[in-house]
């Protein structure tokens, strides 16, 4: 295992590169929820970024699907736990013929997996991040925010 303290912290810009970097390469992602009542759900997904959002599936009816479609806001994490991003996004929920063929198409081809195909019914959701925060060691806990409200800040 490397160990980024001793390189020092990231810059917040090169935080930024490198979380962008994660979001266009990465194929899974853990997804945090929670039911209206405060019951917390985590599983990974696989996510396809289109630049602004991630588009993620899973069947309506699991907890995940349930809890995104009630609450529509998600926590999600990118990378090991020694080189984080965390993503904090609001989701918008969508019928499985409500995408447009080739956005389906390219998150099939992107994580390997069609959940148009016969089965149980999913249901897409677009998380737009709201705030994310990248960091590492202890030493990139200060200034790990990269965007707030919706907005890059570096």
């Amino acid at each position: 295992m490397e160990n980024h303290e001793a390189a020092g912290p990231r810059p917040r810009a090169r935080r930024r590169r490198d979380t962008e970097r994660r979001l266009a390469h990465d194929v899974d992602v853990w997804v945090a929820s929670a039911s209206a009542d405060g019951v917390p759900h985590l599983v990974p997904l696989s996510f396809d970024w289109d630049g602004e959002a991630l588009l993620l599936a899973t069947p309506a009816d699991s907890p995940t699907g349930k809890n995104l479609a009630a609450t529509r806001t998600a926590r999600l994490a990118l990378g090991p736990t020694r080189d984080v991003t965390m993503i904090e996004g609001e989701a918008e929920v969508l019928a499985m013929d409500a995408l447009p063929r080739q956005l389906g198409d390219r998150f099939a081809a992107r994580t390997g997996f069609d959940p148009r195909e016969p089965g149980p019914r999913y249901r897409w959701f677009r998380v737009t991040p709201r705030r994310v925060q990248a960091w590492r060691e202890v030493n990139e806990m200060s200034g790990r925010e990269l965007m707030c409200d919706g907005r890059w800040l570096v």
